[in-house]
């Protein structure tokens, strides 16, 4: 582990939101390792949206995600009914584990409390903190001059999404969860990703305050890139790209290492990708810093996402030396 003295355990916080953050967190709990999960408050869309705005909380989509990610094994109903989604009827649309987080946010009288107690029900191998208990909007400038308002708008691109996103910004600026910063300070691994590049891992940093700590931080910083592009945020994107855009934010030689994937799936596996126009992340024109790690990090069967087995492997080679 790097610079000093450290627990025997490393303290990993992987920072984002959506699939991404599910994908890292449910191999890393396989290794012993003390895990925290701090999630992008940004998501707008579908049942989280509904539920956000009818009931005044928090999104709940990213969290249970988490969530279920860092569910026991012996938890695997739960798990399933967190992430059970109703297809008919007055719920329609709504996954199960958001309606609970609704609930447990009422009974026990806050957002954090609510997650903490879904964390116990679901056995959990770590934590996972909300970035800022605000409600905050992501807005994006394109590079046309075009503004969009809202996570989902900017997700589910209405507009031409081979247009490039010139920034991104958050109206209110959300403060600081106060657990999200203590796990930010006490880490010796930083995971950005993978995730949503201007969805659920910018608006992370956005939060004033988050990148001051990564940046003081003497833990390692590692991005995750893409497998696949994505229309409407980063159509023709390769990993130097993602270095580039995180860094806006952060600031420069602040990530120690860049994860990239190099393994190709099949034409038949990518159709229904070209269809969505999503193409695979290619490395482009990488500098020695960030340090790139290459490898197959892609799972050999269904969506074409990241390994969790393979990309935890990498992470914990990292961190550990082993």
């Amino acid at each position: 582990m790097k610079k000093g003295k450290r627990d025997s355990v490393p303290k990993i916080v992987v920072i984002g939101g959506g699939t991404g953050v599910f994908t890292v967190l449910s191999g890393l709990k396989k290794y012993p390792a003390d895990l925290t999960a701090v999630v992008s408050m940004a998501d707008d869309g579908g049942s989280t949206g509904v539920l956000s705005e009818e009931f005044g909380i928090l999104p709940p989509g990213d969290i249970r995600r988490a969530l279920v990610a860092l569910a026991h094994a012996d938890h695997r109903i739960l798990s399933e009914l967190f992430n059970y989604r109703f297809d008919t009827g007055g719920l329609k649309g709504h996954a199960f584990g958001n309606i609970m987080l609704t609930a447990l946010e009422r009974v026990t009288g806050s957002f954090e409390n609510a997650v903490d107690e879904a964390g116990r029900l679901l056995g959990i191998s770590g934590a996972v903190v909300p970035v800022t208990l605000d409600r905050v909007r992501l807005c994006a400038k394109l590079e046309d001059g075009t503004v969009i308002r809202g996570e989902t708008n900017i997700d589910i691109p209405k507009h031409n999404g081979a247009l490039r996103i010139a920034r991104v910004w958050l109206a209110p600026a959300g403060r600081l969860n106060t657990r999200a910063a203590s796990a930010l300070a006490e880490a010796n691994l930083i995971v950005i990703g993978p995730g949503d590049l201007y969805t659920s891992l910018v608006p992370n940093l956005l939060i004033k305050g988050v990148t001051s700590l990564i940046r003081r931080s003497r833990a390692m910083k590692v991005l995750v890139a893409n497998i696949t592009t994505k229309w409407g945020e980063t159509h023709g994107f390769t990993a130097a790209d993602f270095v580039r855009t995180i860094e806006q934010y952060l600031g420069a030689r602040v990530l120690d290492y860049v994860i990239v994937n190099t393994s190709r799936p099949s034409p038949e596996r990518m159709r229904r990708y070209r269809n969505e126009h999503a193409e695979m992340v290619l490395p482009g024109l990488l500098s020695a810093s960030p340090t790139p790690v290459f490898g197959d990090f892609v799972r050999h069967r269904g969506f074409v996402r990241h390994d969790p087995d393979a990309l935890a492997a990498a992470l914990m080679k990292l961190v550990t030396g082993n």
